[in-house]
């Protein structure tokens, strides 16, 4: 028969203990972090286990979030102002202990104990008060890596959850975007006319789900229809809503009264600049063409100049005033009202057209679009549109739209 000295049994049952007290501090751990306790909860029951169950009394634990921030500061009075975890800290990668370091306050902590996930450095506890202590079997020194596996998982989880917010907001910027988007699609007309008095079409190709950028056709009575096109400062929702909003305007105010453009374009001003509290603004082009007098009255308001072309000759529709919502009342406004020949071409357009750059960096530029619209002249006018994109694709080569690209185009027989 063989005996077990006493000795050996203390060791044997020494550590059934130890590997009882690690497994049952990660699934405390665990459950803790799986039952979604607040943080402060889960930093208790970690602070317990270092402090009170491995005799730690001088510890820091930094975590990275946008930026280095202490989740949990144990034995150390006042802030931590010397210790820079970028220029100091973020070059270990593996347990380290502090032998010697240049920088004075670091010489005040004996072990880094990093935490990386995926290769990136997620946390960071630095351990002191350790060198007083004996490196026996229970000692902190000889559990450092238990002790990095349980900053692990807390860290870890934090993470998981962060990211998991982001995803979340993600997701509901997302609903957003197509909700905005649909609702967008809306703004533009499903039908323009296409008779053997005029001719119009327009494409549109939008940088992103939801832009600013909009035109429309209002057909006003039997003689008479309004053109118009215009262009939100900005991107994103805010300027899909701030345009949503000022075609809704535009429309009930030719629905339901008759104003002329000066006063119109007064309204939508002081309109822009309280939706947008001077934030952002509109440039925008509005046209009345009366087909019996064969007049256009016109005003734009800071937007690219439309151009007006025949066969022999192009102007630019340029009187007008300073974009809608820059200020609270417009410095100046002026109309414009000219004949218009037969056969004779109007050109509306965003400045994602003109502003179109080349590998080169060169921009588009309104004389290669007057260019194709008079090489292309005989077409029609959908068929002049997808000319026009056809072209500006070949000019970008590479490079990708920077900016909501808009063209209506508008056939005077």
């Amino acid at each position: 028969m063989t005996y077990i000295s006493e000795k050996i049994l203390l060791e044997l049952e020494q550590k059934i203990d130890d590997k009882d007290f690690k497994l049952n501090s990660l699934l405390e751990i665990t459950n803790s972090i799986n039952s979604s306790k607040p943080l402060s909860e889960v930093l208790t029951i970690y602070h317990f286990i270092l402090k009170e169950q491995l005799g730690l009394k001088k510890f820091i634990l930094f975590n990275k979030e946008e930026d280095w921030k202490i989740l949990l500061k144990v034995g150390i009075k006042g802030s931590i102002k010397e210790l820079d975890i970028e220029n100091d800290i973020l070059k270990f990668k593996e347990i380290t202990v502090i032998e010697s370091s240049y920088k004075m306050y670091l010489n005040e902590f004996d072990v880094i104990v990093p935490v990386l996930h995926n290769g990136k450095c997620l946390a960071y506890l630095i351990l002191g008060g350790l060198q007083e202590m004996k490196a026996t079997e229970g000692s902190p020194l000889a559990n450092l890596n238990f002790i990095q596996t349980l900053t692990n998982l807390i860290v870890v989880a934090l993470e998981n959850k962060r990211l998991f917010q982001e995803n979340l907001k993600q997701e509901v910027v997302k609903k957003e975007l197509e909700v905005a988007s649909e609702m967008q699609k809306l703004l533009f007309p499903n039908n323009l006319p296409h008779t053997n008095k005029l001719d119009i079409s327009a494409k549109y190709l939008p940088h992103n789900k939801v832009s600013g950028d909009y035109y429309d056709y209002i057909q006003i009575n039997e003689d008479e229809f309004i053109i118009c096109i215009a262009d939100v400062s900005g991107k994103g929702i805010s300027a899909a809503m701030l345009m949503a909003n000022f075609q809704a305007t535009l429309r009930t105010v030719f629905k339901y009264q008759r104003f002329d453009l000066e006063f119109l374009i007064n309204e939508l001003n002081k309109k822009v600049y309280k939706n947008a509290n001077g934030e952002k603004f509109i440039t925008f082009f509005i046209g009345q063409y009366h087909t019996k007098k064969r007049t256009l009255k016109y005003v734009n308001a800071g937007h690219n100049w439309p151009i007006l072309i025949n066969k022999k000759e192009q102007r630019f529709l340029n009187k007008g005033t300073i974009g809608l919502g820059m200020l609270p009342e417009l410095p100046f406004l002026e109309s414009e009202e000219i004949d218009i020949s037969p056969n004779t071409t109007l050109l509306l357009y965003t400045d994602g057209v003109v502003e179109l750059e080349s590998e080169n960096e060169e921009q588009f530029e309104t004389d290669r679009l007057i260019k194709v619209v008079k090489n292309f002249y005989p077409l029609s006018m959908e068929d002049l549109n997808e000319i026009i994109f056809k072209k500006l694709d070949e000019w970008r080569g590479s490079k990708n739209y920077v900016d909501d690209t808009a063209i209506l185009s508008c056939r005077i027989f």
